[in-house]
């Protein structure tokens, strides 16, 4: 007999929500941990990613302020979820919201790369739930504009991630800020790292409930490793296996591959959008939302956006840069096989990866058969299943240069429009790039240059970007930041080159990103 929610104690209210969603019966974590989250004690739940556990402490989080009626104060919400990334946070929200109103509760976000003023005037009128990441909360908490005090269920969710980040002693001055007779659930896969001691601290007594081990990896989620013989081959097999129908995301180890294989595919008739820690929130937002809507079907991110993507029916996750280590290479895995679903893990290794892969599969308890494959094999045509009908890529317009040319992603030198970039969020443009910091445009202050066929002399402006506050707190320093553009009258030259070039329609070629995620060309 089928276990429902209303079983395990989850209130009429909640349960009318779930079941408009489609939500009938429990997962694993949430049939194990409801009990003792809807009776009050602290909890610690370990659970591979894609096991449901967001749902898990929602649910206690707005049963418990429910039942309990009152009305929140300004600046003082009644309950606090802590994330590590802003998509994370995101997605929780949008889990909790609905529950939250059915008891005529208020939710908000908390994180950095926005304007603060929507988060201080949600403040000012008072939320019941608060879904934050640390950096940006611990600069409303500074500025007096939030206060901890009234808090009373805590959620830390994705601990090691935490960990990993960074964010371990921002987290655990914002625990020390609630009141120690609140309730508090922690959801972490591993207890390394530090994150056993934010038990120690701050758990009374928790009941402990495992799902799986700490490395475990999903039961519905097949691997393969694809040995292709070089650069070219290893293009040509990703290009293959992006075509298909399904959602499907591509891993890569630094932001500029990433941004770089997102276009190419596009050009080459594959619409796909990039994810990573360069783009503004608006551009995060709008990319996420493409691929979790119907516009696009092709995600290429970074590991930082590993964490950050709940999205449903994921059928497919390509490592094109295997990743550094076998923790990343789980959480990578993770965003395919959710929530009961099936799905597929490919690892693309050139022969000088063959040894570390080897090892970072072992590490991850991964035994899978290594396969030869070009992208004609029968292994490779399987995964790709029906293939998407070709998008012809938007034409991109010539623009006039403008005193000393226009940016191109990170500027490349003085000019007006320096930064502006091209592509959603692209670039250290005014979109701002994750840490914040200055704008590439560099070279101002050296006097008027000709550019037009008249040679008329227009001085070169620079322009700054200031870094939003609590960005870098947030993610920033999750990824390796890249070096600024050339400066001087040499990157000017190079800028005229590239805009010529891109008047002629060139395109760079695929060909161009590593084998092992290192940079090349440029």
């Amino acid at each position: 007999m089928a276990i429902h929610f209303a079983d395990l104690g989850v209130p009429q209210q909640l349960t009318t929500v779930l079941e408009r969603e489609g939500k009938l019966t429990p997962f694993p974590i949430q049939q194990d941990t409801l009990p003792d989250t809807l009776a009050g004690r602290d909890v610690l739940g370990r659970g591979k990613t894609g096991s449901g556990k967001t749902l898990a402490f929602s649910l206690p989080v707005a049963a418990r302020l429910g039942a309990k009626g009152g009305k929140s104060r300004p600046g003082r919400p009644r309950a606090l979820i802590l994330a590590p990334t802003r998509e994370l946070a995101t997605q929780i929200d949008a889990v909790i919201a609905p529950l939250a109103k059915a008891y005529g509760m208020s939710t908000t976000t908390i994180f950095g790369g926005v304007n603060q003023r929507r988060q201080e005037t949600a403040m000012a009128r008072g939320v019941d739930i608060a879904v934050a990441c640390p950096g940006r909360l611990e600069d409303l908490m500074k500025q007096g504009i939030v206060s901890l005090d009234q808090v009373e269920i805590t959620v830390l969710d994705e601990a090691d991630h935490m960990a990993d980040l960074g964010f371990l002693p921002g987290v655990t001055r914002i625990m020390s800020a609630t009141p120690a007779r609140g309730q508090r659930l922690l959801f972490s896969a591993t207890l390394d790292n530090g994150v056993d001691k934010l038990v120690k601290k701050f758990l009374n007594n928790p009941v402990t409930h495992s799902v799986d081990s700490a490395d475990s990896h999903v039961d519905a989620m097949t691997h393969h490793v694809f040995h292709v013989t070089g650069a070219d081959a290893k293009r040509d097999v990703v290009r293959a296996l992006a075509s298909g129908t399904g959602r499907r995301i591509l891993f890569m180890r630094t932001k500029h591959q990433a941004k770089k294989l997102a276009k190419q595919l596009t050009m080459d008739g594959i619409p796909a959008v990039d994810l990573h820690g360069n783009l503004s929130q608006g551009a995060r937002d709008r990319n996420l939302a493409a691929f979790a809507g119907d516009q696009v079907k092709v995600l290429v991110a970074t590991d930082v956006a590993a964490r950050g993507v709940h999205v449903d029916g994921i059928e497919l996750v390509i490592h094109v840069d295997p990743p550094a280590e076998h923790k990343a290479y789980l959480h990578r895995s993770g965003r395919t096989a959710r929530a009961g679903s099936s799905g597929d893990v490919v690892t693309i290794v050139t022969p000088e990866q063959r040894r570390d892969t080897q090892q970072l599969l072992r590490k991850a308890n991964i035994t899978v058969e290594p396969q030869a494959v070009n992208a004609e094999s029968k292994q490779v045509v399987a995964l790709i299943g029906d293939v998407a009908p070709y998008v012809k890529p938007s034409p991109v317009e010539a623009k006039q240069p403008q005193g000393g040319g226009r940016g191109r992603g990170r500027s490349q030198g003085s000019g007006r429009g320096a930064g502006a970039g091209r592509g959603a969020g692209a670039g250290r443009g005014a979109a701002g790039r994750e840490g914040g910091g200055r704008d590439g445009g560099a070279g101002g202050g050296r006097g008027p240059r000709r550019d037009d066929a008249q040679g008329q002399a227009r001085a070169a402006r620079p322009q700054q970007a200031g870094g939003r506050r609590g960005e870098s707190r947030d993610r920033g320093a999750a990824e390796q930041s890249q070096g600024h553009a050339p400066q001087g009258r040499g990157a000017r030259t190079r800028a005229s080159a590239q805009t010529q070039s891109r008047h002629a329609g060139g395109h760079a070629s695929a060909a161009s990103f590593s084998a092992g995620g290192r940079r090349r060309g440029r």
